[in-house]
């Protein structure tokens, strides 16, 4: 007899449950995972809640998604939706990162082995995965911060000073969670600005908190500095770049996962 476990049954049914998912995938924007889900097969999508969810089967894995929104807050309630939802298996924490340290690169994945906050939270994450930085996979601390840390500057200040080599807005949220609910974790990040050159100024006002580009703060921002399109649509293509680069990272990891159950 298989050891893997079984679709989850609904109570007073024989059917399975065909909201079960194997492997959740939380992020905060849809452009983060919309590479990978363009390699599952019959992906679906519905609103609940104020979230979106899309999902599909990878080979015959199931795998659901959230785009649940930038920040703390809107991590934890996509994740604990994620869980009454879809009742996955593993849980990643996936999308775009800041590299904290000088030889993390864009398009670099990061996965973490520590999650941290500013205000002295700290969770250790169960990872049997070796780092290669030759082929641009890194393994360390990740740190989670309640903004957009946008200057070379502050990135470097922050690594010096809590020991990360990477920042995101979201990952500690979604691995306290899992802990709290026994669900299994994995935080994997993908470098989409490193320590080249600071983000541009708009950043900060152009993009939304769910990611979304704000329309009048993007017309202000060109009135203001008409450069601004030029950084701007360079950010674009490098989180398309990274977004891919992600993707087929998770080919493997999911895979594996699965394999491992």
């Amino acid at each position: 007899m298989s050891d893997k476990p079984q679709p989850a049954v609904v109570a007073g049914s024989k059917k399975p449950d065909l909201a079960h998912a194997d492997i959740g995938l939380v992020a905060a924007l849809a452009i983060e995972t919309s590479t990978f889900l363009e390699r599952c097969e019959k992906v679906k999508k519905y609103t609940a809640s104020g979230l979106t969810f899309r999902g599909g089967r990878y080979d015959k894995i199931k795998i659901a998604c959230v785009d649940g929104g930038m920040g703390f807050a809107k991590a934890r309630a996509a994740t604990h939706a994620m869980i009454q939802t879809h009742t996955p298996r593993w849980i990643l924490s996936v999308g775009f990162s800041g590299a904290l340290a000088p030889d993390i690169k864009c398009g670099d994945i990061v996965m973490a082995n520590a999650i941290a906050d500013t205000h002295g939270q700290e969770l250790f994450v169960d990872l049997k995965m070796a780092a290669n930085p030759k082929s641009g996979l890194h393994v360390g601390k990740i740190l989670t911060v309640d903004h957009i840390v946008r200057t070379v500057t502050e990135k470097q200040e922050l690594g010096a000073r809590y020991g990360a080599i990477a920042v995101d807005l979201e990952s500690l949220a979604v691995a306290q969670v899992c802990r709290d609910e026994k669900v299994r974790f994995m935080a994997i990040r993908v470098i989409s600005d490193d320590l080249a050159a600071d983000l541009p100024p708009e950043i900060l006002s152009v993009v939304g908190a769910t990611g979304a580009v704000r329309i009048g703060a993007a017309l202000s921002a060109v009135w203001k500095r008409p450069g601004s399109v030029t950084d701007m649509w360079k950010l674009r293509e490098k989180a398309l770049q990274a977004a891919k680069r992600l993707a087929t990272f998770l080919d493997g990891v999911v895979l594996q996962l699965d394999a491992a159950d």
